[in-house]
């Protein structure tokens, strides 16, 4: 887990209880939005991490796939 996507998550928490302690309505309200974007942040984060990984896995395996091909074993050949 990233540091960015560790700090969108404490701000939301933060936020969260911000909201759990407030008295008035308006400022209960500023801090359960403020809450929803961060949390919406830390989705994005999560998602791009998810899908970076994805990508490098995939690639990974073109590039075994590559080499594979440019060296081809032949049938009885031994391989050490």
């Amino acid at each position: 887990m990233s540091p960015q996507l560790n700090f969108y998550r404490e701000r939301a928490a933060e936020a969260g209880r911000d909201a759990a302690d407030a008295k008035l309505d308006n400022v209960r309200d500023r801090c359960l939005r403020a809450e929803e974007a961060w949390l919406g942040m830390a989705a994005r984060v999560e998602r791009s991490e998810r899908l970076r990984a994805d990508s490098a896995a995939l690639k990974a395996a073109a590039t075994t796939v590559v080499l594979l091909e440019e060296d081809p074993v032949e049938e009885g050949e031994l391989v050490d």
